[in-house]
Parts: structure tokens; C-alpha cells; sequence
């Protein structure tokens, strides 16, 4: 794999990197199910099958068909009510200002616009990949190619960082330099956003 030594731009994942939201989805799922009498599944099972995916894939796991409108609006609205920035972000985001920054995320636009103005971090990024504008989520790399695009980057240039083995499949497929929060298969980890600055400047962009 080549490590991008000079990096002309930075993808980010949302959910687990940027703010704190697994339990907020764990929990948010598991209300609409109990909603329409579905039955709930463990954190643990979560996790493991669930997380990185966006809500639609998961319905399909589920047996659910995306089309229960009254579902999905209750799940986002829980969702969002209950994500937190992670302390660091915003820290983060400005030392890193100088790059240009994209997000990939198979959170859908709406529920992402709205935690964006939530924690007023919309402003740090040029470009906003969301599961609605794609035919296909993560780990498909067509939110990386898309993004890529918009910021006018070859992909190789790239670094992505996430916390999923779909965010680092997603970059693995087209040749990205990745940064996994807690992915082990990552080119880098790190075990906390906080650490994103050090590994960029002393580990990559050389």
C-alpha cells in the first residue's frame, strides 16, 4: 500500500470519528423497533452487524422496508437529539484548517445537516458525501470518488479517516491513505480523534 506523504486533502467519516453517536443509534434503533413491535438487538449484535451501515441497509437486515416513513422520521429525530460532539473535534478541525476537508457519510442529508448546525462544525468542511447522494454506501468507494471530485484531488492524495472496516475498505479500494480510529486494519490507528493532528503532521504529510 503507498502512503500519501503529501496529502491535498482530508475525508472524513461523521459518525464515531467526529461525533459520539453509537449509542444514540443503538438506542435510537431499538426505540422505533419496540415502536412497531420489532424485536430490539443486543449492543453487542450491534455493533458487529450494524454499525458503519447506513439505515436503509440495516432495515434490510432487519426485514423492514425503508418505506415506513413514520419509522425512519422517529429515528432520526431520536438520533440527532441524542448525538454529542466528541470534546476534541472542533480543536482538531482548526488545527487541521489549512487542508481541504470532505465528509463521507451513509448518514442520509438531512439528519447530517442537522448535526452539523447542531455543533456548528459545517463551517470546517468544503465538500459533504451523504448515503442520499450515492447509489451505493460505504464500503463501495463511490462517496471517496465523489468527494475526490468535488474537491478536485486525486484519490491517491487522499487521506480518509475512520473508525469502520467499511471506511477503511472503502478507502483500500481506490488506493487512500487511511487512518483508522480504533479500525485496526487501517494504515495508521489511533485511539482517539485527539491524536489526528500528531499522526498527520509527523506520520504522513513529511
Amino acid at each position: 500500500m503507498k502512503i500519501s506523504l503529501s496529502p491535498q486533502a482530508l475525508l472524513f467519516d461523521m459518525d464515531g470519528v467526529l461525533v459520539d453517536s453509537l449509542d444514540s443509534w443503538w438506542k435510537s434503533l431499538n426505540n422505533a423497533l419496540r415502536r412497531i413491535k420489532h424485536e430490539t438487538i443486543s449492543k453487542d449484535q450491534f455493533i458487529e452487524e450494524y454499525w458503519g451501515f447506513s439505515l436503509q441497509e440495516n432495515l434490510e437486515k432487519l426485514g423492514i422496508e425503508m418505506k415506513n416513513q413514520e419509522f425512519c422520521n422517529y429515528f432520526y429525530k431520536k438520533y440527532v437529539d441524542n448525538v454529542k460532539l466528541f470534546s476534541d473535534t472542533k480543536d482538531i478541525l482548526r488545527k487541521l484548517e489549512s487542508f481541504p476537508k470532505a465528509i463521507i457519510t451513509n448518514t442520509p442529508a438531512k439528519c447530517t445537516k442537522q448535526i452539523l448546525e447542531k455543533f456548528d462544525i459545517k463551517q470546517y468542511f468544503d465538500v459533504v458525501i451523504t448515503s442520499d447522494q450515492i447509489e451505493e454506501g460505504k464500503p463501495s468507494p463511490e462517496m471517496v470518488f465523489k468527494a475526490c471530485e468535488q474537491l478536485e484531488v486525486n484519490v491517491e492524495e487522499v487521506v480518509l479517516i475512520g473508525d469502520t472496516q467499511n471506511d477503511v475498505k472503502a478507502g483500500r479500494a481506490v488506493g487512500c491513505t487511511t487512518i483508522g480510529i480504533q479500525a485496526s486494519s487501517a494504515d495508521f490507528v489511533i485511539g482517539h480523534i485527539s491524536k489526528l493532528d500528531q499522526i498527520i503532521n509527523t506520520k504522513i504529510n513529511q
